[in-house]
């Protein structure tokens, strides 16, 4: 007779105290006392230790395992369902990704958040605390990566096949610490103690080659190809980390690749005694997916950030093969199989790469690998910056991938003769729609490269997307405007909402029923009670909860305390001049001045919330987080107007604290220059939330203000065409500084060092460039975004009136949502139905 598995001992005493229920797998079982078994066993036979001398990160990690156990069996089932239908899949390529933390999202998905808190408690244990204790993988660097995650979130919840591919970045973006107001970056270390979600699958692996050279040779048919011999190969090493849908079965994968060498270790050149010789192999090639985004102004980290542009893109893609092959498809089944979406440029080396699968390794026609590639690719273009459109020194280029550049030059001859057939006599448009900047120093356009090689080409909000067949992509526009889609972004309503206002989602579901989460058009059921008094009182109860949340949050991490009685004035986001910080910052100063000059001033009770992080050599971005916290410093200490102004800059903004403040916001500043920002998907998240939002005309604001109605949104600045104009027609923005004396109280008090106490010029250059440049128009609108905010003051002193508005905001904002984008993507674009799981045994 075999013996009996032992059980861990807390498990055993657990079971003696409530025998379990036998008909439920506590690996897989979702009650309470399943949850709690399982933490027992993990606790013990994965952490090895029992819960008296765990630590807090041994009993988040065993809650961790406890639920991707459960994650892991839907797995199982999604895959063998996807298998046995062979359903064509989204292949959505992205640099970045911002998913958040995993374990708060997964019990919600998973509909156990409740059973696990009352496991924990059972035990004596906090599952708040061990939710806090989770590190945020810092896989992107704003919205770009947040806007991946979303989709994410929605096509698993939609049911919709797909793999996330990107790169498992060892370091993370920055942490930033703020010292004496200047920012500081800090090493994300967010592996420090592994990742219970990830799965390493070594057995899927892929050579990346890189530079070397190109040869031409015969086949066995005597055909004439061409051959790429890489001076170096590495090899990249899928790990995954599983997404589940809410209240579906279906998991879909996070397929991020780390960067290996194909021999980790060189044993003779030890043994020669040449020790750093033996492993450099493997430190040079851990290089490529150690750090998010090196420093590309130097020319090794431009080489660094192109290297891992196309590790990532040709794993991905030579996976993409692989699962094609197990499924007994040929390789020209390809676009039957798989639609796959650049987000952005940086993956859109991809077109150069499967071509060079397609042809060079398949053995394919160019003509029909052609064909294969452009019905493959679509591209979503994140930009109206054209210096934002990357580009790379053919030099470079040609040293780290030649076979792609012999590629590209081919490309770019066929589609150039396309050009000139269709605009003939041309020369200029040619010029311009080259996939190589030949104007100077010869560069690759990889937007160009994106637009050439797809089927599809999409913005991410409608101003944006009719902008750029206005401007950078004007020429591609006028040749292919059938490709041109709109395709407004979204957010998930699952963390933004249920996970980060609790109270907003009980509230929402007591009135709409649960579906609410999965369907946000039935918001729009919320109308009728915007009027009613009760559900008004209601409503500013849950509105207070959340900002004496934060301020408790603040008052924890800072010392500062805030008045939760006063209006949350929140501005949060990336550190950018075209985002304008620093015009929020003239009206904190304006408001200031107008105290100081007459005490009685009608000012409203405001707490102004900023954060954000600049990148690290943007000098001009880390000068604006030096005056808001200069300013900040001041008016929280000054006696004249205490209980009336407050400024706090909260550090290392991400999606962990953003659950904090999106909730918590009155008042949601989206104040970029018009035209200049493609989307945004803070404003939905602030609105969602039942924010108000004071802003221009710019990014998905315009699509936000049609929705809610323009009565509750305050609109100033400048449109875009005015913008445009201001550059063709002449703008002096000293002439502006010098007609308003209040705008010119501001800057010369910032000027002058009212807010840097012996440093009187600390701040000039800002100031030197807002009189005699500012390019992005912040004295054009300061007029009338100033008197914007007194109708604002205004607006907030009716509690009435603005608590309807709030109301409406939220009831209204159900386009919003990333389920919307991904159906219209899905629809129009991939041609992709939803397959659902059934949870196998």
């Amino acid at each position: 007779m075999s013996a009996k598995p032992s059980r861990a001992p807390e498990r055993a005493t657990a079971e003696a105290a409530a025998p379990l229920d036998t008909t439920e797998d506590i690996r897989t079982g979702l009650s309470e006392e399943s949850i709690r078994l399982a933490f027992l066993d993990n606790l013990f036979y994965l952490q090895g230790r029992t819960l008296e001398h765990a630590s807090t990160n041994d009993k988040f990690k065993a809650l961790a395992y406890t639920v991707r156990d459960r994650m892991l069996h839907r797995l199982v089932s999604t895959v063998n369902t996807y298998k046995r239908t062979d359903a064509r899949t989204v292949c959505y390529l992205s640099a970045e990704y911002l998913p958040g933390p995993h374990l708060d999202n997964n019990l919600l998905h998973l509909g156990i958040t409740d059973a696990a808190r009352a496991a924990m408690t059972s035990l004596g244990q906090n599952l708040d605390e061990l939710l806090a204790h989770e590190e945020e993988p810092g896989l992107g660097n704003g919205g770009l990566g947040r806007l991946a995650a979303c989709f994410m979130d929605s096509l698993a919840t939609l049911e919709i096949p797909a793999i996330g591919y990107g790169i498992r970045y060892e370091f993370g973006i920055f942490n930033q610490v703020i010292r004496d107001g200047w920012q500081h970056e800090a090493t994300d270390t967010w592996l420090r103690y592994g990742s219970p979600w990830e799965v390493r699958r070594p057995n899927i692996a892929y050579d990346v080659g890189i530079g070397g050279r190109v040869e031409g040779y015969r086949d066995a048919d005597g055909i004439e190809r061409r051959r790429w011999l890489p001076h170096e190969i590495y090899r990249g090493v899928a790990i995954d980390t599983p997404i589940l849908g809410h209240g579906v079965n279906n998991v879909n994968t996070l397929r991020l690749w780390s960067a290996e060498a194909r021999e980790v270790f060189d044993f003779q050149a030890f043994n020669q005694g040449d020790h750093y010789g033996a492993v450099v192999r493997q430190v040079r090639s851990e290089t490529i997916s150690k750090v998010l985004y090196p420093n590309d102004e130097p020319e090794l980290g431009k080489r660094l950030r192109l290297l891992q542009q196309f590790f990532f893109v040709t794993c991905s893609l030579q996976d993409m093969l692989r699962i094609l092959a197990h499924n007994g498809r040929p390789a020209d089944d390809f676009p039957e199989k798989f639609a796959v979406q650049l987000n952005d440029t940086h993956p859109a080396i991809a077109v150069a790469e499967l071509m060079r699968l397609l042809v060079d390794d398949q053995r394919i026609e160019w003509a029909d690998a052609w064909a294969i590639t452009r019905r493959t690719f679509a591209y979503t273009n994140h930009t109206l910056l054209p210096e934002a459109l990357e580009t790379w020194p053919v030099p470079l280029f040609e040293s780290v991938l030649p076979r792609h550049l012999e590629i590209l030059y081919e490309i770019n001859a066929h589609f150039l003769d396309e050009v000139r057939e269709r605009f003939p006599n041309d020369s200029e448009r040619v010029r311009r729609m080259s996939l190589v900047d030949e104007s100077g120093p010869r560069f690759v356009r990889m937007a160009n490269l994106a637009c050439v090689g797809s089927h599809a080409i999409n913005g991410v909000a409608a101003l944006h997307t009719r902008l750029l067949g206005e401007t950078v992509l004007r020429d591609f526009h006028e040749l292919w405007p059938e490709k041109f889609q709109n395709k407004t972004n979204g957010v998930t309503p699952r963390r933004f909402m249920m996970l980060g206002n609790p109270e907003l989602s009980a509230l929402l579901t007591r009135v709409l029923g649960a579906g609410w989460a999965r369907d946000l058009g039935q918001l729009r059921r919320l109308e009728a009670h915007a009027g009613d008094p009760a559900f008004q009182l209601e409503w500013r109860l849950m509105k207070r909860a959340r900002k004496d949340a934060l301020a408790a949050h603040v008052q924890r991490t800072s010392g500062l305390r805030l008045d939760p009685a006063g209006l949350f004035d929140v501005l949060a986001k990336r550190i950018h001049e075209y985002k304008r910080q620093h015009l929020k910052l003239l009206h904190v100063v304006t408001l200031y001045n107008r105290i100081k000059r007459d005490p009685t001033a009608p000012v409203q009770p405001r707490t102004f919330v900023f954060g954000g992080k600049a990148a690290p050599g943007y000098t001009m971005a880390k000068l604006i987080i030096k005056l808001a916290s200069s300013i900040g410093d001041v008016i929280n200490h000054d006696p004249d107007v205490a209980g009336r102004l407050q400024l706090v800059f909260l550090p290392n903004y991400s999606v962990k604290l953003a659950q904090w403040v999106y909730p918590a916001a009155d008042l949601s500043e989206q104040i970029s220059t018009a035209g200049k920002e493609a989307s945004g998907t803070g404003n939905m998240k602030f609105a969602l939330n039942g924010a108000l939002t004071v802003g221009t005309l710019d990014g998905a604001n315009a699509e936000i203000r049609d929705e809610v109605g323009a009565d509750n949104f305050f609109l100033f600045g400048l449109t875009a065409e005015e913008v445009a104009r201001t550059w063709t027609d002449g703008y002096d923005p000293r002439c502006v500084y010098e007609e308003d004396a209040e705008l010119k109280q501001a800057v010369d008090a910032i000027g002058s060092g009212v807010f840097s106490p012996g440093d009187a010029s600390l701040f000039r250059p800002l100031v030197h460039h807002l009189l005699y440049h500012d390019t992005y128009r912040v004295f054009a609108d300061y007029r009338s975004y100033v008197d914007c905010q007194d109708e604002i003051d205004v607006a907030f002193a009716d509690h009435e009136r603005w608590t309807r508005m709030s109301i409406l905001n939220v009831a209204r904002m159900g386009y919003f949502s990333s389920d919307r984008t991904i159906r219209e993507y899905c629809e129009h674009i991939w041609n992709v139905s939803p397959t659902p799981v059934k949870l196998e045994r």
